[in-house]
């Protein structure tokens, strides 16, 4: 599998059951927003967003380079057991067309080693290229 690292540093953001905050959804690059019946969750470039009852900040998105088929089968759980046996804990978001892995920035080179070693390709996104959390990632010029 191909992963993309994704521009930007990313929070996490717990409000209330009732509360969804104001955004303009327009100069966003990745939104995540799920409501149920115990909390509103929000996933977004850090510092967007304030109100939270909490934040969990700090957060660098691997991007599973898609789309993937619904019939394919274990594709998170394949990436995860990878993530675990280094050691590195992730945050799952999966949209229609693939599925994403939020992993804390100071995990991030373990992660990116744990995939490589293991057969798959980590890559930058241009806007993400010059970053130090890409140094060393192979194919900085894939584009997302």
């Amino acid at each position: 599998m191909q992963f993309i690292i994704l521009a930007g540093e990313y929070s996490v953001y717990r409000f209330g059951p009732d509360i969804v905050p104001a955004v303009d959804f327009s100069a966003l690059g990745f939104f995540c927003l799920t409501k149920t019946s115990d909390e509103v969750s929000v996933v977004c470039q850090s510092g967007l967003l304030d109100g939270a009852g909490r934040t969990e900040g700090g957060w660098k998105i691997l991007k599973i380079a898609g789309p993937l088929d619904f019939c394919l089968v274990g594709v998170l759980a394949e990436t995860s057991a990878l993530l675990a046996k280094a050691g590195v804990s992730i945050f799952a978001i999966s949209t229609f067309d693939t599925d994403y892995l939020l992993v804390k920035r100071e995990n991030l080179g373990s992660a990116r080693e744990a995939l490589e070693r293991s057969g798959h390709s980590v890559s930058c996104c241009p806007d993400e290229a010059s970053s130090p959390d890409c140094q060393g990632a192979r194919g900085k010029e894939t584009r997302v």
